[in-house]
């Protein structure tokens, strides 16, 4: 059963009297945002809801209508089942614009909230006027972009895949503008045409010395330069065999979901008020993530690494969400961090770098294995390196043939008598390159990958 906490409040359902803009703007408030359910009582019971479409969608209204700044880009609203019954589940951001109020009331002590223990509690004048004196007015929604003669051609395509149309107000309803209706640097990443290149390099070694590839992404929609890194990077992705006996395993390179929320996340969360685009490199032995910026201002790592949300660039991440490039917020790290290690990741002053080491490299896969000890094996010995590995692919790509590979089928196979090839075999024992798997009748000789690095 669920309880309440400092992050998590309850809401048996949705009505009128309910006052649903206060906690979320509580959560605004509060530096490690949170999570309001709709279908929950106060006991922690879920008791479902009987109109999930239409009170998702009077919810969405009611907060995008009734709060100040906008906190479009900082909630999301889904569903969740609980009990085997359906709720509605309000995940809140905390945002960089605070203090956030109810519309209605403005900057006073009526309409803006702070998260405190378990409860919603009203700001002092105090309060508020601290935090306004710390709100970030550098966003980019403020910065008016360099060029005005903006088109969106290729953002309104992305939009038409998802179902979604742009209408005249598009601008206004995405937060593209300025305060005097200009168009912000929102828009001018957004747009068919910008001086954004997102830089991919490719190097023949573990450091920059040797650079092969160069590939840049960008000069377009944030959106299109998004797709294309992420496609060129799912090439990169090549999947390297291992042969084992009797099957072969194929490895990519790294974990193309994680990566993929990785490469998200930088071009999203990127700093771009100096104009520094991520970029991403690949080495023989890893991928490197380097995004501008380091974590926003007054969150901590361990917020970061426990999943609190606060996005640098809420009205990119809104639109990402709505082309389907985002997944729910709140998720993608805590996805990310099943497959990675927190170590990986690399906070510096003005940057943040992830660190990708790739799960295989050619140093443990089975292409030079011949090549890497064609100077100590003899000719023989090589031939059953070969030998062994062809078979144990063989039988990997067809299952239903399964060849014993035992000193005795090597002896026939390569032509020589039982005790020569034994010789070899014992050599290749000793070099730590083959082992004898199973019992003595029924066993076989197999590759040991770990004596090939």
């Amino acid at each position: 059963m669920l309880t309440e906490t400092n992050r998590i409040e309850f809401k048996r359902e949705l009505t009128r009297e309910l006052d649903i803009e206060r906690e979320v703007v509580a959560f605004l408030n509060y530096h490690e945002g949170g999570v309001v359910y709709i279908g929950i009582d106060d006991s922690g019971n879920a008791v479902g809801v009987k109109d999930i479409d239409g009170d998702i969608l009077k919810t969405k209204d009611r907060i995008r209508m009734g709060i100040s700044p906008s906190p479009m880009g900082l909630f999301d609203v889904t569903v969740e089942r609980i009990d085997e019954v359906p709720v509605i589940k309000i995940f809140v951001a905390s945002g960089s614009e605070k203090p956030y109020y109810k519309t209605k009331y403005g900057l006073s002590e009526r309409g803006c909230f702070l998260r405190v223990g378990t409860a919603s509690e009203p700001m002092t004048s105090k309060q508020i006027e601290d935090l306004y004196a710390k709100r970030v007015r550098q966003s980019l929604k403020n910065i008016p972009s360099p060029h005005q003669d903006l088109t969106f051609r290729q953002l309104r395509i992305y939009y038409d895949s998802q179902g979604l149309t742009l209408n005249d107000s598009f601008a206004k309803t995405l937060d593209l503008l300025t305060t005097d209706g200009s168009y912000n640097y929102v828009a001018y990443l957004l747009a068919d045409s910008n001086s954004m290149s997102i830089k991919l390099a490719k190097y023949t070694g573990t450091d920059r010395d040797d650079l092969i590839e160069n590939h840049e992404y960008g000069y377009c929609s944030l959106l299109k330069a998004t797709e294309q890194v992420l496609n060129r990077l799912q090439v990169e992705n090549t999947v390297k065999s291992s042969i084992g006996y009797p099957y072969r395993t194929d490895t990519p390179l790294w974990n193309e979901r994680a990566v993929r929320e990785l490469v998200i996340n930088a071009i999203v969360h990127n700093d771009y008020f100096n104009e520094v685009p991520p970029k991403f490199e690949l080495f023989s032995d890893r991928l490197e993530i380097t995004s501008a910026g380091s974590l926003p201002n007054g969150m901590s790592m361990s917020d970061f690494f426990n999943g609190v949300s606060n996005p640098r660039n809420k009205e990119l991440m809104r639109v990402f969400r709505d082309v389907d490039l985002v997944e729910s917020l709140g998720t993608g790290l805590l996805r990310v961090l099943k497959v990675y290690k927190k170590e990986d990741f690399v906070f510096m002053d003005n940057f943040t770098r992830v660190i990708i080491p790739y799960a295989v490299t050619s140093s443990n896969t089975d292409e030079n294995v011949a090549e890497k000890y064609i100077n100590e094996l003899s000719e023989r010995q090589q031939l059953i390196i070969k030998t062994i590995l062809g078979i144990a692919q063989n039988v990997a790509e067809n299952v239903a043939e399964k060849i014993i590979v035992n000193t005795k089928y090597l002896s026939e196979r390569l032509g020589v008598n039982r005790k020569t090839v034994q010789r070899d075999l014992t050599e290749l024992v000793e070099k730590n390159l083959v082992r004898w798997v199973g019992s003595d009748k029924t066993g076989h000789w197999e590759v040991i990958e770990k004596g090939l690095e």
